[in-house]
């Protein structure tokens, strides 16, 4: 966990997969490497802060305030096919969240996402909100209107940051930058 405000944050070892984790308690060390693997967290412990990492994937907040509850996604497209942001609102549900909110953070868009025509047809196939074309006119996803349709299926409020990594030059994107490219991060807690 890292600390900051008085929080620690829950952090991940992200995989782009759909795995879920429950964080009831403040866990390792900032400087320990024995975090748990996944790709979204959830907590209603106070104290306990949630944070994703990501550079063109999105990241994506949950809360109910009322139900004392949080949530973070990190979703890519291997997460968006998997459904990883569907399954943390169940798990937040589980938790007794009713009036969830999320918030859909920077991330690359679909104007400068390019995939392989075949790549499109398979994950627009599962979720056709992310189908898009690139401003030169290539095939294309748009991870973030995947992601969007998806909660709003779930009857989730979305608030929509926006912001495209690749094109803005003050947020980290590793399509931009390559390896040497830095991290978002995306960051909740119950106050």
């Amino acid at each position: 966990m890292e600390e900051a405000c008085g929080v620690r944050f829950a952090r991940l070892h992200q995989v782009h997969g759909d795995d879920v984790v429950a964080v009831d308690a403040p866990g390792p060390e900032p400087t320990s490497d024995d975090i748990p693997t996944g790709d979204a967290l959830v907590t209603g412990s106070r104290g306990v802060g949630l944070m994703v990492r990501v550079a063109d994937c999105v990241p994506v907040l949950l809360a109910d305030p009322r139900a004392g509850l949080v949530g973070a996604v990190h979703a890519g497209r291997p997460g968006l096919t998997l459904d990883v942001t569907t399954r943390t609102v169940e798990q937040l549900r589980a938790r007794g969240a009713a009036d969830l909110v999320a918030w859909v953070g920077p991330r690359v868009c679909g104007r400068c996402y390019e995939v392989p025509a075949a790549m499109r047809a398979e994950v627009t196939a599962l979720v056709p909100a992310a189908y898009a074309t690139t401003s030169w006119g290539t095939p294309a996803l748009d991870i973030g209107a995947g992601v969007r349709s998806q909660l709003e299926k779930a009857g989730v409020e979305v608030v929509d940051v926006g912001g495209c990594t690749r094109e803005e030059p003050a947020l980290h994107s590793y399509r931009r930058d390559g390896a040497r490219a830095g991290r978002l991060a995306g960051l909740v807690w119950i106050s």
